[in-house]
C-alpha cells in the first residue's frame, strides 16, 4: 500500500501586515507592506532600526490569562495562529485522537525575550549564565509543548532548529508522521527576536540593511540590496492524512507533494552551494518537472551574494525567466523561521485563489539574474508552487505543493 498524502486543512497566521489569515492574505494580495522602524525598543545604537512588527494584537483577548505569565510574545503569537489553524481546519477534539494528533513546529531566532526576562529576573543572584542557558534551551520544547498541552494533543512532539529552513523542515517531518500513520499534525513555526537581547544577535549576523527607509531597505534580487529587515511571525498549518480528512468532509487547500533538504558544502571546498539539489530533490519527490510548477516562492535573502546564489539556482532547474518567482516576504521583513511558513501558506492560497502576490519596491534587477520576478500581482492558473528556504549555516529546504485532486 502506497504511504497516505499529507494534505493542508488549516492555516492560521500572525504576520506584521495582518493578524489572521483573511486580513494578511488580503494585505498580501494588495502589496501592503508593515516595515518600519522598530517601536518596541529605541532600535537606533544597533545600527539597523527597521522592523516588521506585529503591533495590533493583544495577548489578553486571545490568550488565557493562566498561561500569560508562563508564556512571552512569540509563544502567545504561535497559540493564536494554532487556535485559528485548527478553528479553519474544522478539526474538533472528535477528529483528534488521544495518540493520533501532534505537534512538529520550527525556531530559530526565537526564544530571546524569554531568555532576557529570566536573565533580568535572575540578575545578582549568581549562576544566572547557566540558568538563562538552561531557561533558553526550555523555550523551544515549550512553544511547541503549549500547543501540545492547549489542545490536548498527546501525538508526536518536536521542534526542529534550521533557522530559515525551520519553517519547511517541520512540515517535512510532519508529513513524515503522517506517512506512517499518525492521522493530524498542528505543524509550521512562528518566530520573533525584536527584543534588545534578540537584536544584537540579529545585528551581529552582518545580514540586516543599515538603510532606514522602508521601501528601500529589503530589496532582493534588486541592484540596490544590502540585507534583509527583520520580522515577526509566520504561520500554523494544519496537515493531515488525505483519507481522514476527507472522510470527515474537511476543505483542502493542497498537498504537500514534495519535500527535501540539503546542506551546503565548507565555502572553502570549491563546491557550489546545495540550494538547486534540494529543488530537483523536491520536484522528484513529488512527480513533477520543472515545467509543471506555475511560481516559485523564493527565500530572497536580500544580500547579493546569497540573491545570486539563489537566482543561479532556480535559472539552472527552470531556465532564464522560465518561472514567475515572488518574496512576498517584503512586505514583512524575514520572519527566520516563521518566514518560509507564512510562505507556504501564500503557496497555498494562490492555488485556492488563482493568483500570486507581488514583491514589492523591487525596481532593478541586479546585474546576472535573470528572475521573472513578480512585482504586481499576477493571476491565473496556479496549481503547484514550490516554496524555497535557508537557514544560517548551510541549511536548505523545499516544499512543492500541488492542488488537490
Amino acid at each position: 500500500m502506497s504511504a497516505p498524502r499529507a494534505v493542508v486543512t488549516g492555516i492560521g497566521v500572525a504576520a506584521p501586515n495582518g493578524l489572521g489569515t483573511a486580513a494578511w492574505w488580503a494585505n498580501t494580495r494588495a502589496g501592503v507592506s508593515a516595515i518600519a522602524t522598530l517601536t518596541r525598543f529605541d532600535p537606533r545604537s544597533y545600527g539597523s532600526v527597521l522592523a516588521g512588527e506585529i503591533n495590533d494584537f493583544e495577548a489578553a483577548e486571545h490568550i488565557p490569562s493562566r498561561l500569560l505569565p508562563q508564556t512571552d510574545h512569540m509563544t502567545r503569537l504561535a497559540l493564536f495562529a494554532a487556535d485559528e489553524a485548527l478553528t479553519d481546519s474544522g478539526a474538533g477534539p472528535e477528529h483528534r485522537p488521544e495518540y493520533g494528533a501532534g505537534v512538529v513546529t520550527a525556531s530559530s531566532a526565537g526564544g530571546f525575550e524569554f531568555g532576557q526576562r529570566e536573565l533580568q529576573a535572575l540578575w545578582g543572584k549568581g549562576g544566572e549564565y547557566v540558568s538563562a542557558y538552561q531557561s533558553f534551551a526550555w523555550f523551544y520544547a515549550v512553544n511547541s509543548g503549549q500547543i501540545s498541552i492547549r489542545h490536548d494533543m498527546r501525538g508526536p512532539s518536536g521542534v526542529l532548529v534550521s533557522d530559515g529552513a525551520g519553517g519547511l523542515d517541520a512540515v517535512g517531518q510532519a508529513r513524515r508522521h503522517v506517512r506512517k500513520g499518525v492521522p493530524l499534525l498542528v505543524t509550521g513555526s512562528v518566530d520573533s527576536a525584536l527584543c534588545p537581547w534578540g537584536w544584537v544577535s540579529l545585528t551581529a549576523s552582518g545580514r540586516l540593511t543599515g538603510q532606514a527607509d522602508p521601501d528601500r531597505a529589503y530589496l532582493p534580487f534588486d541592484a540596490d540590496a544590502s540585507g534583509h529587515v527583520a520580522g515577526e511571525g509566520g504561520a500554523i498549518l494544519v496537515v493531515e492524512a488525505e483519507q481522514a480528512a476527507l472522510a470527515r468532509g474537511a476543505r483542502v487547500y493542497g498537498v504537500i507533494a514534495g519535500y527535501a533538504a540539503t546542506f551546503d558544502p565548507h565555502p572553502d571546498s570549491g563546491r557550489p552551494p546545495a540550494l538547486g539539489r534540494a529543488i530537483e530533490l523536491a520536484l522528484a519527490d513529488a512527480r513533477v518537472s520543472a515545467s509543471d510548477v506555475d511560481v516559485v516562492f523564493a527565500d530572497a535573502a536580500g544580500s547579493p551574494d546569497l540573491d545570486r546564489q539563489e537566482a543561479d539556482a532556480i535559472t539552472e532547474v527552470f531556465g532564464r525567466h522560465g518561472v514567475p518567482v515572488t518574496a512576498p516576504k517584503t512586505m514583512t521583513g524575514r520572519l527566520y523561521s516563521g518566514a518560509a511558513a507564512l510562505d507556504l501558506a501564500a503557496a497555498l492560497l494562490s492555488i485556492r485563489d488563482g493568483v500570486v502576490p507581488p514583491t514589492v519596491n523591487v525596481r532593478q534587477p541586479a546585474d546576472g539574474t535573470f528572475l521573472d520576478l513578480v512585482t504586481e500581482a499576477r493571476t491565473g492558473p496556479v496549481r503547484t508552487a514550490l516554496v524555497l528556504a535557508r537557514g544560517h549555516g548551510g541549511f536548505n529546504a523545499a516544499v512543492v505543493v500541488t492542488a488537490h485532486g
